[in-house]
């Protein structure tokens, strides 16, 4: 029976109003840096371990350009046009609520510290869940067990008791379930339901069925109890 439903962040409960391309526009032209492409900063990314910023993404990006801007400033506007683009999806702050009443309840989010605790703050979450954890923090990010571990022990409850949320097949789904809890995957308009995920949501009604699939998992544990009990 589900003690605990821990969170992805990005795409599962909020959202950006703009695309990425667009952000990251607009966070280098207030840097005053040169322009870059949506594909030359996920290049770099790949190739830069951040944890408690992107500095190290911005300084890969610029260091065969001519320019004043420094990664460091390019990395605080990316940060902070992110961060006031965020929105909650419809509802899930009051689901947030409720589901304490129920549940621990708990963040593992995957990014740079600053970034990710910014994004928190900015929403108004920081007393949002019983536990928050941004990967950039610890020792490895999702899919590796020991994010999910972290959280868990955060949250003092087992595998077996809890429950992850969120919309990447591989960080968040396989992550989940190789640790040992039940996934729950979040669906997006270009997604394909993963068999591994327990239940499926569309992201756009999470916090209308969310609660729904999370009872009747409640109630599915207590029919398995009682047919096996003697």
């Amino acid at each position: 029976m589900p003690r605990a439903v821990v969170f992805d962040l990005d795409y599962t409960l909020a959202v950006p109003e703009r695309d990425r391309e667009t952000i990251l526009t607009e966070a280098t032209q207030a840097a005053g840096a040169p322009a870059l492409t949506r594909e030359e900063y996920l290049e770099a990314h790949r190739r830069n371990l951040t944890r408690e910023s992107r500095e190290p993404i911005f300084e890969d990006l610029l260091a065969d350009r001519e320019t004043d801007a420094s990664p460091e400033a390019v990395a605080t506007a990316y940060r902070e046009t992110i961060a006031e683009a965020l929105t909650p999806l419809a509802g899930v702050e009051g689901m947030l609520d409720d589901l304490r009443s129920e549940y621990r309840v708990g963040l593992l989010t995957n990014g740079p510290v600053r970034a990710q605790r910014d994004k928190i703050a900015t929403l108004g979450w920081e007393r949002a869940f019983d536990a928050a954890l941004v990967t950039g923090e610890l020792a490895a990010g999702k899919p590796d067990e020991r994010a999910f571990q972290a959280i868990l022990h955060e949250l003092d409850v087992d595998p077996t008791e809890a429950v992850y949320v969120g919309d990447e097949v591989e960080a968040d789904i396989f992550g989940a379930t190789n640790a040992g809890m039940t996934a729950i995957q979040v669906l997006l308009e270009d997604s394909d339901p993963d068999p591994r995920a327990t239940a499926h949501v569309d992201q756009s009604t999470i916090a209308i069925d969310l609660p729904t699939i999370l009872h009747r998992l409640d109630s599915d544990s207590e029919s398995d109890l009682e047919f096996e009990s003697p």
